[in-house]
């Protein structure tokens, strides 16, 4: 076995016996040779310390539990964009995508394009078993027409689209320099595709540009045919769809890498065009009395209630004091009439989950949201909720303390109804004391600072969310 392969593949009965020697796929599933073919290139070339796999979704996301390599899971369909990440942050690095059809053909079709467009020198072994493996066996872009699958019983009709042949459409871009479809269902066409794999890699390794293998693999549990008669399938019913060979051989000489990046802070950001000059700082710290090293926030509204934008300037006020924060934004199909939401955290030291499920404070800008999200408040937490929309909070845990503020009733009287999120901002800041009123006076006026003649509105509507729940 290749050296690349792990001495025991821990997945598999916690490493011991025989089943922590071998791979979980099933027998005659052609992701083994592929794997045994790719671990060899890898192995023959001397690349295993520089080597990056991107695995995702399918059943091409357990090379990483074989595999001795750096390795990156990406989310369904990104490998390739996920990859040209790596090249491009560690341009001396290997880096090879592997990826399903179901994966690579369907939802990660523009990744693909773009990443083949590109050219950027990445590697990519596409297996192609016709099938959606892992999922339950439905239908896949490269299914052939008149194949039963889960989701068509019956076969594959016309009206449902021909099969994709994605070698010759990566053969046709300007961007890849090498494009070869092979198969496994013979002796020669292993030997054939063990070349192609490795040839693939090297031009990588020579710095020559983007490299594309389809494999043409076998599924017998999805064909409901025994390995022997999985490899005739291939052999007598893909390849006259996807014939076999070379689709495009256009290697030039060695290609420039991108450059490596700087992380140097001053280098930054000049190229960004920002001042390393520090914000001023209010607090005299971190808000302990909401959480000793982590708060969470949720705010959340229907589309235009500004519930992302409040969130935002939270994010930039904690920053501007010197902890760190993150944003996650959430708009769903419900971003109009229903619900959309921002999570926020602030951590003394380092934010680890930006996702806000139990926050410490929420602040609903409709009855959707209140309903939604009220329930989930940390104990002891604080809701501030728009009463101008909602006329009777539901009930919420005990210890929880609610506040109604007349959000979109104030910024109308003061002209401009967007302005109900500066409002809430100043709300939040008497509920809570996160922190003092002027350091999230500072995080809005840094972002109108192109619209100064904007910042006294936004001024006068933070200081009525404040008088609003000190009761002035």
């Amino acid at each position: 076995m290749s050296a690349v392969f792990y001495e025991r593949f821990e997945r598999h009965a916690h490493g011991e016996g025989l089943k922590g020697h071998s791979t979980h796929y099933c027998a005659g599933c052609g992701h083994g040779l592929a794997h045994k073919y790719l671990a060899e290139a890898i192995d023959e070339l001397g690349i295993q310390d520089r080597t990056v796999a991107v695995s995702p979704v399918g059943c091409s996301v357990f090379l990483y539990y074989y595999f001795d390599v750096g390795n990156t899971q990406a989310a369904h369909g990104r490998a390739p964009a996920v990859a040209i990440g790596h090249k491009t942050a560690n341009p001396g690095s290997i880096v090879i995508s592997y990826q399903g059809d179901g994966d690579l053909a369907s939802i990660g079709l523009a990744e693909i394009i773009s990443a083949a467009q590109m050219g950027i020198p990445i590697t990519v072994v596409f297996v192609n078993n016709a099938i959606y493996g892992m999922t339950g066996g439905q239908l896949a872009p490269t299914s052939l027409i008149g194949q039963k699958t889960a989701t068509t019983p019956f076969g594959r009709a016309p009206f449902l689209g021909q099969p994709l042949k994605v070698a010759e459409m990566i053969a046709g871009l300007d961007g890849p320099v090498y494009v070869e479809r092979v198969a496994l269902y013979d002796n020669k066409q292993r030997v054939r595709a063990k070349k192609a794999i490795k040839k693939a890699v090297q031009l990588q390794v020579e710095n020559r540009g983007f490299a594309f293998v389809e494999v043409l693999a076998e599924c017998p549990t999805h064909l409901g045919l025994t390995p022997i008669e999985a490899e005739g399938w291939v052999r007598d019913q893909m390849t006259p769809v996807f014939s076999l060979g070379v689709k495009k051989d256009d290697v030039g000489p060695p290609r420039e890498l991108p450059a490596v990046p700087s992380f140097d802070e001053d280098e930054i950001v000049h190229a960004i065009e920002a001042t390393s000059e520090r914000a001023p700082r209010f607090a005299s710290g971190f808000p302990v009395h909401l959480d000793p090293a982590d708060v969470a926030l949720k705010l959340a509204g229907s589309g235009g209630d500004g519930a992302q934008t409040a969130a935002l300037l939270i994010a930039r006020a904690a920053i501007n004091e010197g902890y760190d924060a993150t944003h996650i934004p959430s708009y769903g199909p419900e971003s109009r009439g229903g619900t959309s939401y921002a999570d926020v955290h602030i951590a003394r030291e380092e934010v680890l989950s930006p996702a806000s499920p139990h926050p410490h404070v929420l602040v609903a800008f409709n009855a959707p949201s209140l309903a939604k999200f009220g329930p989930e408040v940390a104990a002891c937490g604080t809701v501030i909720y728009d009463s101008s929309v909602i006329a009777e909070p539901p009930q919420l845990p005990a210890g929880v303390r609610v506040i109604g503020v007349p959000l979109t009733r104030i910024a109308a009287d003061l002209g401009r109804v967007v302005v109900k999120n500066v409002v809430a901002l100043g709300a939040l800041s008497a509920a809570t004391s996160l922190f003092p009123e002027e350091t999230l006076l500072t995080a809005i006026r840094q972002a109108l600072q192109s619209k100064c003649a904007l910042i006294p509105l936004n001024e006068q509507a933070f200081a009525w969310g404040v008088k609003s729940v000190k009761g002035f």
